[in-house]
C-alpha cells in the first residue's frame, strides 16, 4: 500500500465546557484522520512500552526491503485498528517503525493509538516525527495539538493549530480545535474567528456553533 505521505487526579473543579474538551479533541483527531485508520478505541488498563525512537539518517540505513515490509505491517495495523484491535495494531505499527523509522504513516497511526490510551507524551513524540517528515500535512499538527491540550499545554497547541490552519485552511476540525484552544487562552476574538471559519465550511458543525455561542461571535 502506497503511503499518503511523500517518500523520502487533575482538579475536578473547572468550567463545564472544559471538562469534555480532551475527549472531544481526541475525537476530532481520530475522525479527521486521512490515513484510513478508522475509529480507534483505547485499550484500558493495559500498560504499553515507550515507543522506539526514530533513528537518524546517520544511524540507520533503511533498505528497500525494509520499506516494503514496513508498509505491509502498516497496512495490517490499519486493518486491525479499524476492527478495534488496538493492542495488535500497536504491535504492527511498532514493527513498521522498527523496520523503517521514516514511515510517517506508521508513526501517525501509532500516535493515534497512544493518544487514545491517554499516553500523550508518547503520542506527541510520534506526531512530532510524522510532522517533521511531512511539514505540509495538517493531520499530525492537529493530533499533536490535541495531546498538548489534554496536557494543559494550550499555547503549544495554539501554535500547532495556527500552522495547521495554514497548511489546510479547509479543514473544519483544525478550525474548531483552534477555536477551543484560543477560547481556553481567553482570546475571544481569535476563538470567534476560528469558530466562524469552521461554521462557514460546515454550517451544521455542532462543536463550532456551540463554541461560537460561548464566545459571542
Amino acid at each position: 500500500m502506497a503511503p499518503p505521505f511523500p517518500k523520502r487526579g487533575l482538579a475536578r473543579r473547572r468550567p463545564i465546557w472544559r471538562q469534555p474538551l480532551a475527549l472531544a479533541l481526541t475525537g476530532i483527531a481520530l475522525c479527521g484522520c486521512s490515513f484510513d485508520l478508522g475509529s480507534l478505541m483505547p485499550e484500558k488498563e493495559k500498560p504499553q512500552e515507550a515507543p522506539k525512537a526514530a533513528a537518524t539518517a546517520e544511524s540507520a540505513a533503511v533498505s528497500a526491503g525494509n520499506v516494503t515490509e514496513a508498509q505491509a505491517h502498516t497496512a495490517k495495523a490499519q486493518s486491525l485498528a479499524k476492527a478495534g484491535e488496538t493492542a495488535a495494531a500497536l504491535d504492527e505499527f511498532n514493527r513498521a517503525v522498527g523496520l523503517d523509522p521514516y514511515n510517517a504513516q506508521a508513526l501517525y497511526g501509532r500516535a493515534l493509538i497512544y493518544q487514545g490510551n491517554n499516553q500523550h507524551d508518547f503520542a506527541i513524540a510520534d506526531f512530532s516525527a510524522a510532522s517533521g517528515l511531512n511539514p505540509q500535512k495538517a493531520e499530525p499538527l492537529l493530533g499533536r495539538a490535541t495531546s498538548y491540550l489534554a496536557l494543559g499545554k494550550v499555547k503549544e497547541a495554539a501554535a500547532d493549530l495556527d500552522e495547521a490552519s495554514e497548511a489546510d485552511p479547509h479543514n473544519v476540525q483544525v478550525w474548531t480545535a483552534r477555536g477551543q484552544a484560543y477560547e481556553r487562552l481567553g482570546d475571544r476574538a481569535k476563538a470567534a474567528a476560528s469558530y466562524n471559519k469552521a461554521v462557514a465550511l460546515r454550517p451544521r458543525d455542532d462543536a463550532a456553533r456551540s463554541g461560537l455561542a460561548r464566545v459571542g461571535g
